[in-house]
């Protein structure tokens, strides 16, 4: 039986440069988004939010931010797919804060580091939480 060695997971040294371009981009497409400051966030804190189609292609639109997996949805959709406009409109600072350190385990990669980096306050709440 041949013995199969294992590669180790590619790391961000070990990107061609077409990939560390594209990586590049994509970080900047979410950075650009960014408000200057969480103070910006005056988005609701309760009842029912309904996204639009741009946020919300996949098919749930409506979220209850009573419900704890609807309001860590909702925040999730967000961060992903809202444009620069949006997220004053939907996010909270408040609840952002107090969310972030399970749902910066929900987002991708990029998403958490751009908010972390452009905001160190998400990033210590997460350490404090940790």
């Amino acid at each position: 039986m041949p013995s199969s060695t294992q590669q180790p997971a590619s790391g961000p040294d070990d990107l061609s440069d077409s990939d560390a371009e594209d990586l590049a981009l994509y970080r900047e497409k979410f950075r650009r988004r960014l408000p200057e400051s969480l103070d910006e966030l005056h988005g609701p804190s309760d009842g029912v939010v309904e996204l639009p189609l741009h946020m919300a292609w996949s098919g749930m639109t409506s979220y209850d931010l009573g419900r704890p997996r609807q309001r860590m949805g909702l925040y999730r959709a967000v961060l992903h797919e809202g444009l620069h406009d949006d997220l004053p409109r939907y996010l909270n600072q408040d609840l952002l804060i107090q969310l972030w350190p399970v749902l910066r385990t929900l987002v991708g990669r990029t998403v958490r580091s751009v908010w972390e980096d452009a905001f160190p306050q998400l990033a210590s709440r997460s350490r404090a939480a940790a």
